[in-house]
């Protein structure tokens, strides 16, 4: 007879998820983040609270920044772990949408369990319950469904027997990995049921390295043999593929320069020979010089989204191949690629054992010292008494990194200024900008100070970003969390407001200054910071700036560093077109202008 353990299904969850490994023997699922309300707070509290530390459970301020630490957690992690978050029915569910969203658009594993209504639909219309008039079986928790990996309803007790180990299965698959959602039903909760004893049993979660097809080896190997001049475009897959080296050790014995997008930056150190910076968009003159006279693309772990390829006009080449190794055969064939679809470790091994001594020796090795001449000036000091630019104060954090830091940023001018113009060191850059969301920032530092307790890690967040989601500073402080926060105050939407001139519009609703407000506001940053218990300055220049953050590394409490900056110069050098589509008809010579440029750079894309 098979041995039974009576729980609820809120039990059974919580122990199942306590006793799932990695094969480090660490819980894959590192704890729970919890807002509790009527959808949870007495089926998963109580399991919660049963359980201890055995399945830590943490309070946060918003399910959507409880959920972004959660992704940058796992980001920080290079997708070994993971965290789950939980909210009530409604409202609290719904407001972590927009994080499983962002898991979604990045490939990182994010487990979610929102509350949902009565399966019983005995009280019906329960307190926030959303009602389809057409379809008796929706709820608020179906917007998840197209942002989730994996998604389940959890309408009987016994659906834990399959779907939890489906959610794991998902979240540890590198070609399918993403944010699952388990829409946890609150009678259900709290119901009973016998499980077996064994599904208890902890497991290792291995995450498997696919080797690549023996044919498309050979294919993707032939074609770089007849390349004259290949470049990589090396993405977040190879981090999370453990394939730095592997990628450093390529491009050494073959002689092919790279590029980093904004999820592959810090794969290799800024200081190696073949890397030339940054691709597109916010790329360097020497990538982008590069890239756009090659005649062969190799990119891995990469998803080739527009600001990496200039929206589809920086690979200039007519006589250009586009190669890609990625875990998921979706990525590998974007825009008519040659695929090779395997683990970027276990895939450039293999490709450069096939290459054999083939080396491309004969690329520009002066276009990166050229390049950082350039970057110097513009991230040097500014004259005295000027508003210093972003660029100037990326400069000035710059001169006070370390080899343990961390720049991390998300939304705003800074994600562009950074991957143009900082030095990472290895593992020293975390970017979320597959979705380029708005609030990331504050929790998103917290996540990856969790996932790395040595790293120093400095925040860049605009005033824009930091009223947005601010409140995870004071669970930082709750749980002394220390990080460091450069606030750059530009009084408004500077990056927006500068995109909006280049395409020709007027300065409208950006900055404060052009927005329709009775009083231009003036927000004391630091103030507010300081109310939340963090260390919080307000500094004059960047010399100050400097002197704050070798301060704030002693602190065991988050620092928040506010320096006014001029909110009009962009990053100065580097970059390439971007299509932000421009109106065909408007009053505004200046639309019209921008039009007709607009239409000559997209005659320049390329479809195949």
């Amino acid at each position: 007879m098979t041995a039974t353990l009576r729980l609820t299904a809120a039990q059974a969850m919580v122990r199942w998820l306590s006793v799932q490994k990695t094969e480090a023997g660490e819980r894959f699922i590192d704890g729970v983040w919890a807002i509790f309300g009527h959808g949870n707070v007495a089926g998963l509290g109580e399991a919660l609270h049963g359980i201890g530390d055995a399945l830590p459970t943490w309070r946060g301020q918003n399910e959507q920044t409880m959920a972004h630490a959660a992704i940058a957690f796992a980001k920080a992690s290079k997708r070994q772990r993971a965290m789950a978050v939980t909210s009530s029915i409604g409202p609290g569910a719904t407001n972590m949408v927009t994080a499983a969203a962002l898991a979604h658009v990045n490939r990182l594993p994010l487990l979610l369990i929102p509350g949902d209504v009565f399966a019983s639909r005995a009280p019906d219309p329960v307190l926030q319950q959303v009602e389809d008039f057409g379809d008796g079986t929706v709820s608020a928790n179906d917007c998840f469904r197209p942002v989730s990996r994996y998604f389940d309803r959890i309408s009987r007790p016994e659906h834990l027997l399959t779907a939890l180990p489906r959610a794991l299965q998902v979240m540890n698959d590198p070609a399918r990995c993403g944010p699952v959602t388990l829409s946890f039903c609150q009678d259900i909760q709290a119901e009973a049921y016998d499980y077996p004893e064994s599904f208890f049993e902890p497991r290792i979660w291995r995450i498997r390295r696919s080797a690549p097809d023996p044919v498309e080896l050979e294919a993707v190997a032939e074609a770089l043999k007849a390349a004259r001049r290949p470049v990589i475009v090396a993405g977040g897959g190879v981090i999370y593929a453990g394939a730095e080296e592997a990628l450093r050790d390529f491009a050494r014995r073959h002689g092919i320069p790279l590029a980093e997008t904004q999820a592959g930056k810090g794969a290799v150190g800024w200081d190696e020979p073949m890397n030339l910076g940054a691709p597109g968009v916010t790329g360097s003159d020497a990538a982008n010089r590069a890239l756009a006279e090659a005649d062969l693309v190799l990119g891995v772990g990469t998803r080739l989204q527009d600001f990496t390829t200039g929206s589809w006009t920086l690979f200039a080449n007519p006589a250009r191949r586009l190669v890609s190794i990625n875990t998921a055969g979706y990525d590998a064939g974007k825009h008519g690629a040659l695929g090779l679809v395997a683990d970027a470790r276990v895939a450039l091994e293999a490709l450069s054992a096939a290459l054999g001594d083939r080396s491309w020796p004969d690329h520009d090795s002066a276009a990166r010292s050229q390049w950082f001449e350039a970057t110097a000036a513009v991230m040097a000091a500014p004259e005295a008494g000027a508003l210093p630019t972003d660029a100037q104060v990326i400069g000035a954090v710059q001169r006070q990194a370390g080899p343990k830091t961390v720049a991390m940023c998300a939304a705003g001018t800074m994600p562009g200024a950074l991957h143009t113009l900082w030095q990472a060191a290895p593992g020293g850059y975390h970017m979320e900008y597959g979705y380029s969301c708005m609030g990331y920032e504050l929790a998103g530092a917290m996540g990856i100070k969790l996932a790395r307790p040595e790293a120093d890690v400095v925040c860049f967040v605009g005033d824009g970003s930091y009223m947005m989601a601010n409140s995870e500073l004071a669970t930082a402080v709750m749980r002394r969390i220390p990080f460091t926060v450069v606030l750059t105050d530009n009084r408004g939407y500077g990056c927006i407001n500068r995109l909006q001139q280049g395409t020709g519009g007027a300065e409208f609703n950006n900055l404060y200054a052009s927005s329709r407000v009775e009083a231009q506001p003036q927000i004391d940053f630091a103030a507010h910071a300081a109310s939340m218990g963090a260390a919080a300055v307000k500094v004059a220049d960047l010399e100050n700036l400097e002197a704050e953050i070798g301060k704030a590394r002693d602190r065991d409490i988050p620092t928040v560093i506010v320096i006014d900056t001029d909110p009009y110069p962009g990053t100065g050098v580097g970059g390439h077109w971007w299509d932000v589509a421009v109106p065909e008809v408007s009053a505004r010579p200046e639309v019209a202008s921008a039009r007709a440029e607009y239409e000559a750079n997209t005659a320049r894309q390329r479809s195949d």
